[in-house]
């Protein structure tokens, strides 16, 4: 190595591991100028169970579905001991978010390599396990060391429990462990591995699963991926489309727009909605990053979608037909999106963490301008996987180290303390009932006020 490259290096290493808990002095790319639309727009609002959903946490995100927290009397500080009301293993490996209802918690988890696939059933008062229920048997995907083959969050209605797992496919499992249905989706194809969660709208389980591989030889054709729509109650299928082949992770949303839903899908290289009666396409928005994972998030009569990579993120006005690229996007952050976790919106303020350098940004909403910057802890490329939550007023930021930076909402928007788990933690948080359920890298703990 000559004496210019070994400098250069040095250099990176020092700038790295000098960057901890400072506010970001540069100055970002300002955004694009938010754009006026002619017409008035119709109200956008994210499709949410109701009911008894609304007290539990059906979903990865939440029964908000982005990350919001209802409620008061959840600790804001913890450490391996601090709140820690109980913690139990949980065997095999996983990235999966735990999922809740009533007195259970759901995760989904996997032999290291893949052999046998799982969703275990945990009681919340004690955290004793219930039940495991394996998946049938599949041939292993290949993948990338951060991912694991148990990354998908189950998701519930109260009655069945749906949990997917890329080759072993997509499964319906009842509250006492009893296997409902089992279907397989085909063979996946995608370089890291499967990662995205199903969604529930009225009687479908809905699921998108985008495919690409990486041949050296460039020979071959890619898989093309899709999105699929099943039978809650039976796993019969009402619809599949194709999708072009291209990378992607994510999970899909469901919208109201005015009278009528739209499912979007945020991933490599485009942003599609779909009718969730037919699989049609109803509009397009072009220019995410090839890779993309990141969840959308609704608010302010629009659609947020972090591209990926560092990349751009997205203001969206949804609705309209067609390619409406030049149309419909209200502003773009020329960079600095997260790769893994997905935004979130609290009020007049969307809030992200670009997991390539570790900086926590917030813009206004309805503009696009950055109000403020933060780095959380040692400059590191992905470095965060869960995506953070809202609650009591203050935002929450995880880690896959286990740290859990808290801070204070716009336009204060300042680092007021960190937790610490002493774990690896990828997985997202459930929070019910004035506790916090995390899934480190080989247990479940449960935060809380003893």
């Amino acid at each position: 190595m000559n004496s210019t490259i070994r400098r250069v290096m040095l250099a990176r290493v020092i700038t790295y591991s000098c960057a901890i808990f400072f506010v970001v002095s540069s100055v970002p790319d300002r955004p694009a100028k938010a754009r006026p639309l002619s017409d008035t727009p119709p109200p956008v609002s994210m499709i949410v169970q109701n009911g008894a959903a609304m007290n539990y946490w059906p979903h990865w995100r939440g029964p908000s579905v982005q990350g919001v927290v209802e409620g008061k009397g959840y600790p804001d500080r913890w450490s391996e001991t601090e709140n820690v009301l109980w913690k139990v293993p949980v065997p095999g490996r996983g990235h999966s978010s735990p999922i809740v209802w009533d007195d259970r918690i759901f995760v989904t988890t996997a032999a290291a390599d893949g052999a046998r696939r799982s969703l275990l059933c945990f009681r919340r008062a004690d955290g004793r396990q219930l039940w495991e229920v394996a998946v049938p048997p599949s041939a292993a995907e290949k993948l990338i060391p951060k991912n694991s083959y148990a990354s998908s969050s189950p998701t519930t209605d109260g009655e069945l429990v749906y949990a997917y797992f890329g080759n072993a496919g997509i499964l319906a499992i009842n509250f006492s462990g009893k296997l409902v249905w089992h279907v397989s989706l085909g063979e996946i194809n995608l370089y890291h591995g499967p990662g995205g969660s199903p969604i529930l709208y009225k009687d479908r389980l809905i699921l998108f699963q985008d495919q690409m591989t990486l041949r050296r030889d460039g020979g071959g054709e890619p898989p093309s991926g899709f999105i699929v729509a099943l039978d809650k109650k039976t796993g019969r299928e009402l619809w599949r489309k194709s999708r072009s082949p291209r990378p992607g992770w994510g999970s899909p949303i469901a919208i109201q727009v005015g009278n009528h839903v739209e499912i979007i899908v945020s991933s490599g290289r485009s942003i599609d909605a779909y009718d969730p009666d037919t699989g049609e396409v109803l509009w397009t928005v072009k220019g995410n990053m090839p890779e993309t994972i990141p969840m959308p998030v609704v608010g302010h009569g629009l659609v947020y979608c972090s591209s990926g990579r560092a990349g751009p993120t997205f203001a969206v006005r949804p609705g309209g037909k067609g390619d409406v690229t030049a149309s419909n996007v209200v502003w773009t952050s020329p960079k600095g999106s997260p790769f893994v976790p997905s935004p979130l919106l609290a009020g007049d303020y969307l809030y992200t963490i670009n997991d390539m350098v570790s900086i926590a940004s917030v813009h206004n909403a309805k503009t696009g301008e950055i109000v403020g910057q933060l780095r959380l802890g040692e400059a590191r490329r992905e470095s965060f996987s869960a995506s953070p939550v809202i609650v009591d007023g203050k935002i929450y930021f995880t880690n896959d180290d286990g740290e859990t930076f808290v801070l204070s909402t716009a336009p204060d928007f300042k680092l007021l303390h960190v937790n610490r788990l002493g774990a690896p933690t990828l997985a997202s948080p459930a929070l019910v009932g004035g506790r916090w359920y995390f899934r480190t890298e080989g247990h479940l703990v449960c935060i809380g006020k003893k």
